[in-house]
């Protein structure tokens, strides 16, 4: 039996230890730190993300036998260079790997040297330097932060005295750190965002798979840019058909991967590519390596086989078109956010109704923890909860989710009314 240690702590790691929980090779479950949902498949650990150090001593000192990472910021910090020195099998790209997510400018570069098709941009580091260049551009433009913002880090600019502020937020005030110290601006696309996903490595890309998020915090796609407030799976059939995937994967993903082989950088792991399908076809917005939130608890429903099994396969570089396909159905999922989010918020509210069981729908806990004191489970984030839904039609399946959001309550909870119209 495989003991396998899941890092993270939100809703996309809640799905991935649900998934895994249904293999037929697992031993010894645990999620480190994990939350209230976790702890009801696993063992959650008291350790951050950031803390590779410990989370390496627990592997070694209870034999975990596989680990997945869930979260960009583990990658960024190295977890995988660390376990893999230490003898350790691990699911994720390495450091230098993740930098396709965790420097806009690395991925950027790589996309100009490979013809990946992308928005034409220029890169900053000194604000001087940066305000000429948005004095002579055409708006509206996008600057975004080279580093991880935690998806707060892309700004779409509508006038120079509105770009003037952001490139003052981040070059001077420094009010994302390091995150926000090089700078990308480039050119305003326009088209319909999906999402598309493939698991590779050295040898091996599986077959994409695709979902469509909402990002903004209001109805309407209006309010600020949020982690994401639900998602949907597969796209429309308008964008996400058998011409456009194969385009994809011609264009982008593939290129990609080979890419990687020729600057000599080992990638495994998920490749996620936002893209952006415009006239003159699919277009990159960003490079991340690892699965969504919430993409991942509308995708990973969809996953045929043995999850565990594939995701070994593939480290093993024994990944194969046959090891991995998608079911035919349908998921919605509707993100429930604390109120104020994506900005203050409170937490430590009782969250009522999770114990109306729905065999229809599926919970992914994000911002919860277990209160010991009231012995209930209370909120603990800005993104609390997601549901999900599956079926074979999406009106049906979103009506389903909709139908249990008001079941589910909790001071100040808020949530978009539109996901997967």
């Amino acid at each position: 039996m495989i003991d396998v240690l899941i890092v993270g702590n939100g809703a996309r790691e809640h799905a991935l230890a649900w998934k895994i929980s249904q293999s037929t090779l697992l031993g010894k479950l645990y999620v480190a730190p994990g939350n209230a949902g976790t702890r009801d498949l696993a063992t959650n650990i008291s350790i951050e993300v950031e803390d590779i150090d410990k989370l390496l001593s627990f592997a070694l000192e209870n034999n975990i036998d596989f680990t997945i990472v869930g979260p960009e910021i583990p990658l960024s910090l190295g977890l995988v260079d660390s376990f893999q020195e230490a003898g350790l099998s691990v699911f994720g790209p390495n450091k230098i790997a993740s930098q396709m997510e965790s420097s806009k400018v690395f991925s950027k570069n790589l996309m100009q040297k490979y013809d990946i098709p992308t928005a034409k941009s220029m890169v900053f580091s000194e604000y001087n330097d940066a305000i000429k260049y948005l004095a002579s551009s055409k708006f509206p433009i996008v600057i975004k932060a080279s580093g991880l913002a935690a998806g707060k880090g892309v700004f779409i600019v509508n006038s120079f005295n509105d770009g003037e502020k952001i490139l003052d937020q981040l070059l001077r005030k420094k009010e994302l750190g390091d995150a926000g110290g090089e700078i990308v601006v480039e050119e305003y696309l326009i088209g319909q965002e999906i999402s598309v996903f493939a698991f590779v490595n050295e040898k091996y890309i599986s077959e994409l798979v695709a979902a469509c998020d909402y990002k903004k915090a209001y109805d309407g796609d209006l309010g600020p840019n949020t982690g994401g407030m639900g998602a949907y799976s597969p796209p429309k059939l308008e964008y996400w058909n058998d011409d456009i995937k194969s385009e994809v994967l011609s264009k982008v993903m593939l290129p990609v991967v080979d890419a990687m082989v020729s600057e000599k950088i080992r990638y495994t792991g998920i490749l996620y590519a936002g893209l952006i399908l415009t006239d003159n076809g699919p277009m990159v917005l960003e490079f991340n390596c690892r699965l969504g939130d919430p993409e991942a608890q509308v995708v990973l429903p969809r996953l045929n086989g043995d999850f565990l099994n594939i995701l070994m396969e593939i480290v093993k570089n024994q990944g194969s078109q046959s090891s991995l396909s998608w079911l035919e159905e349908e998921c919605v999922g509707v993100v429930l956010t604390s109120e104020g989010y994506p900005e203050k918020y409170s937490k430590g509210y009782p969250i009522r109704g999770l114990e109306q069981q729905n065999k229809d729908i599926m919970v992914f806990h994000a911002g919860t923890v277990w209160d010991q004191v009231s012995e209930a489970i209370v909120t603990d984030g800005g993104r609390v909860l997601t549901l999900v839904a599956k079926g074979k039609d999406r009106g049906l399946v979103r009506d389903q989710v909709y139908s249990y959001v008001d079941k589910i309550t909790f001071e100040g909870s808020t949530y978009r009314t539109d996901i997967g119209v």
